[in-house]
Order: structure tokens, then sequence, then C-alpha cells
């Protein structure tokens, strides 16, 4: 199993870190901190996570990380937003991450006064000045990503996806297709399938580490990113890169 996938020229280690709960504290810095120990190389968050203060803590954190993180942020999720107001949260962004460049920017979701094209159309404009180095979308259909392809190469879909939320199960195999980085969001949620606790066992693994395995394997494109505040959790998540689902157990969980 690739324990990386390619985002562009950079490879993205596939377990990634979900800040939604971040908030600037000298203890999150400090987890950010040592986080940079391990092999993460992928944060993800958004303009309106902790209003604001998980991408302060990211900011305050860079420097301890190696040149090859790519932090993915997102903004435009509350409809009302509109194209303007979508500058104004992507420049803030920008101040808040303390960067001159985001490596990877999603429209954080598609709304009537916000739809894919004119979303595009600004990312497109910011990539064209380098100040956006890839585009992502969230939360949204094969048919909106070929609308978004019309106008800009999209990296990344980041959507809601677990073992037992595969309502997406379309557009992950839309994104192997075409080489896009799928990334889901709350990729732990959801009932236990009946054989997890058993495979758990059989593995030496928690049940977390087989639910991220199963999106391991689900396809080559998948990158979860599951949230914690603990070292020692994150340690574990990236753990699942080790876990070798065989078929026959990917299906029982599948079924």
């Amino acid at each position: 199993m690739p324990r990386t996938v390619a985002l562009g020229d950079r490879q993205l280690t596939r377990v990634g870190l979900g800040t939604n709960r971040f908030s600037d504290t000298r203890e999150n810095r400090s987890f950010l901190e040592a986080a940079a120990s391990t092999d993460l190389n992928f944060i993800d968050t958004a303009h309106l996570y902790a209003g604001g203060e998980s991408e302060r803590a990211i900011g305050s954190a860079l420097a301890s990380f190696a040149d090859d993180l790519v932090v993915g942020t997102k903004g435009g999720y509350n409809e009302g937003v509109g194209v303007d107001g979508l500058r104004g949260e992507l420049e803030q962004s920008f101040e808040r991450l303390g960067v001159e460049t985001i490596r990877l920017y999603y429209l954080h979701r598609v709304h009537p006064d916000l739809e894919v094209e004119e979303a595009m159309g600004l990312l497109k404009e910011y990539r064209d000045a380098g100040r956006i180095t890839h585009i992502g979308v969230s939360e949204v259909t094969v048919e909106q990503i070929e609308r978004a392809r019309t106008l800009v190469p999209v990296a990344a879909v980041q959507n809601d996806y677990s073992v037992t939320q595969r309502k997406h199960d379309e557009v992950v195999d839309y994104c192997e297709e075409h080489g896009i980085v799928f990334v889901p969001f709350f990729p732990l949620r959801g009932a236990d399938p009946p054989a997890l606790a058993e495979i758990a066992r059989g593995h030496g693994a928690t049940e977390g580490q087989i639910k991220l395995a199963w999106l391991l394997k689900r396809s080559p494109i998948v990158a979860p990113i599951p949230g914690t505040l603990s070292l020692d959790h994150l340690k574990e998540n990236l753990a699942a890169l080790e876990i070798e689902l065989s078929d026959e157990e990917f299906e029982w969980l599948s079924s």
C-alpha cells in the first residue's frame, strides 16, 4: 500500500491532521511543534475553524516544520458570503497563516450566491498570481467537480466519507480516474461495522486504525484527515499506514 499520494510535485503522507477544534493556545502550538517530529506533512484547516484560531495556531507553528509541509485551508462555507466575501476570507487566511502562498485552498461549500464558476474564477486569479498553488473543492458532486475543472485544475476534493458513510463512492472513483487527491473529512465518524472489533484484534490495532486502513485500501488517492489534539493519538493514526487489510477483511468491513 502506498504511504504517500502526489499533490502536484509534493508527496503527501496519506494520513493528515484535521484541526477544526484547534484554538490558538500554547498547548496546541506545542502539540503542532511536536508533530513536526513525526511523518506528518499534511494539515487541514479552514477560515471558520475555532473562529480563525486554528489558522493562527498553525501559522505560529509553521516554522517548526520542514518545507514539505502542505497546509490546506478553506473559505466560503456560509451562505451570503458571495465572491467578495470569499476574497476577504482568503486574504484573512494569508494573514493568519503568515504566508505569501497557500499551497492548497478549497472552496468550502457551493451556494446559490457562490456557485462553482464564480469561486473558481476568483481562485484562478490568485493561482495565476502565484498566491495559491493548488485548488480544491469540498462536499461536492462529480458534476460540480467537472464544472470546476473547466476553469482550473482541481487537485483535491474533500468530502464526508468513511467506512460507514459512503454516499460519495462515485466521487472517490472519479478522483482516482483523474488523479485527484480525495480527502475524507470525519473519517472515523459513524457506527462501527460488525466485523470491526474482530479485525482490529487480529491486527493488534485499534478500531480507529482499522477504519483508517479501510480508507487507505479503498483507493490510492485517498488521504484522510482525522482530527486530534494528542500527540500519541496522532502517532496512532499515522501507524495505520502500516496496516495491510486483506481483500476479505476489506469486504467484511464494506458489507
